[in-house]
């Protein structure tokens, strides 16, 4: 029996994907419990119209995402940390801190997505963020010490 899959089944397949399985398994287990509908002609259409949403849907958070990339390319961050008589910095630049500096200029990034260890003292330091999947871009942070 054709079905497609609401849900991701472990051993059966990721949600959205149409399979070939037993009657009984369709009837007993994957319909009755909501994980899958019959795969008939509305079905069908249904589902291609919900993938070719998605696929386009996908194309422009990638179209927006290198966008975002083209502005962000030459962006450069200024902070500032304390230091003490001997060298040794009070905190450090995390990601957050990095977050919050690009809010201020307009950029609403996510700390989750800015690849970078905490810093902990005063130099020139390329910082990745990952903007998509398959899109990164670089930034610089100049840390001056106080």
């Amino acid at each position: 029996m054709k079905i497609i899959l609401t849900a991701d089944v472990k051993g059966c397949g990721k949600k959205g994907e149409i399979k070939e399985v037993a009657n009984g398994y369709a009837q007993n287990y994957l319909i009755k419990n909501n994980l899958a509908k019959i795969a008939d002609n509305s079905s069908l259409s249904h589902q291609k119209q919900i993938e070719s949403a998605s696929n386009y849907h996908r194309a422009q958070e990638l179209e927006q995402a290198m966008a975002l990339s083209k502005q962000m390319q030459n962006l450069q961050l200024n902070f500032s940390l304390k230091v003490g008589e001997n060298g040794k910095t009070f905190g450090s630049i995390t990601s957050k801190e990095i977050a919050e500096k690009l809010a201020e200029m307009g950029y609403k990034i996510d700390k989750k997505k800015i690849i970078a260890e905490p810093i902990k003292s005063a130099g020139k330091y390329n910082i990745l963020i990952k903007l998509h999947s398959d899109v990164t871009t670089k930034i610089v942070a100049i840390v001056e010490a106080i």
